[in-house]
């Protein structure tokens, strides 16, 4: 049986170009792609103003990723949502709706598990399973704006997985959810977290996006990160550092460090000094997280005395600095959290068939 295309991973240059809309207008790849991006089709009989040829055609070549909804969680204390969808090949990722004040933000996954075992994180515990494709990426925010009926204008690349692993597929879905003819997220709302690839990070400053690249630091020393972050023992502290400040130097992005506080861990007096020399001078923020618990590990998060005292000793020598607030944790949602779910039945495939825009 043929392999069916990814249709949600053709910007819309391309897709006119393709070979079923041979013949048509170029206005009908337009059509299509704004039925895929903006209004959320999940099915090409839903696009109405196209003729029926097309439709068939279309059916025939290429397919809308399916997000089964497996499981849907909400938060009692802060309004977050958590997603467990089911993909096509019976494998699950976990997403997240986050309510702000400043808008909606939907933490996605870009891989199938993960393969660089941080131990502090849920996610990487089995390993990885595959990479995500553009249109399973893409559909996490489709699908959750479509369940919620609210529009999202922030989005995180912090689920499941390492985004810079899965590089250019991670690239081609900044560049699809930020187009003008699409969702027209702005790159300034898009953060990509990562654990430290120095020359995916290098190559991504290449690219000239304008997205917040997010560096999970957690620790201010080789010995003491590869304890906690195995891939420091391929790519040095130094050498990712240096990586950061290239990516600021050539796209003018201010990068996120991030350093989760684990009691008796990187928490006490000389780690708050390292971390201090390490990032003065740089043009950065710092996001102090309290670890969050997951069964497998026995962290424990520092004490709000001692994330308020790193806080200030930054903030002392000029560096911006904020203490996260955590949102998710009722419902395994919050940073770290999110992991493969086997054994979960199916869901019924559910969705609002309303047009994105303006909704």
């Amino acid at each position: 049986m043929k392999e069916k295309k990814d249709i949600l991973a053709y910007p819309p240059e391309e897709l006119a170009q393709e070979p079923v809309l041979k013949g048509y207008p170029k206005y009908r790849g337009q059509q299509i792609y704004q039925w895929l991006h903006q209004k959320g089709a999940i099915s090409f009989y839903e696009m109405t103003n196209l003729p029926r040829a097309i439709q068939e055609e279309l059916t025939k070549e290429y397919e809308i990723p399916s997000l089964a909804l497996a499981k849907r969680q909400q938060s009692t204390r802060d309004g977050t949502n958590k997603f467990l969808f089911q993909l096509s090949d019976n494998h699950f990722i976990e997403s997240v709706w986050l309510p702000y004040e400043h808008g909606n933000s939907v933490c996605i996954s870009s891989q199938v598990g993960c393969a660089f075992g941080c131990r502090f994180c849920a996610s990487g515990i089995t390993g990885l399973t595959r990479n995500l494709t553009v249109g399973e990426m893409l559909g996490q925010v489709y699908r959750i704006q479509g369940i919620i009926g609210q529009r999202v204008s922030h989005v995180v690349v912090m689920g499941m997985g390492e985004p810079l692993d899965n590089y250019s597929t991670f690239v081609s879905f900044v560049r699809q959810i930020s187009h003008p003819q699409g969702l027209q997220i702005s790159q300034r709302n898009i953060t990509v977290s990562t654990c430290g690839l120095a020359p995916q990070i290098r190559k991504l400053a290449k690219e000239h996006l304008q997205i917040t690249l997010a560096l999970s630091l957690h620790a201010t020393t080789n010995e003491k990160r590869r304890t906690l972050m195995p891939i420091t023992n391929t790519y040095p502290l130094e050498d990712v550092l240096e990586a950061c400040e290239e990516y600021f130097t050539v796209t003018g992005r201010r990068v996120t460090y991030e350093y989760s506080l684990v009691a008796g861990v990187n928490d006490g007096e000389e780690e708050l000094r390292e971390l201090t020399e390490l990032l003065r001078g740089k043009s950065c923020h710092v996001n102090l997280i309290p670890i969050n618990p997951i069964n497998e590990r026995k962290f424990a998060p520092s004490n709000p005395e001692t994330a308020l005292k790193f806080k200030k000793n930054l903030e002392k020598c000029g560096i911006n600095v904020t203490i996260r607030r955590e949102m998710g944790t009722d419902i395994d949602g919050a940073c770290g959290q999110l992991r493969l779910r086997p054994g979960v039945k199916r869901g019924y495939f559910e969705r609002s068939r309303k047009s994105f825009l303006g909704s």
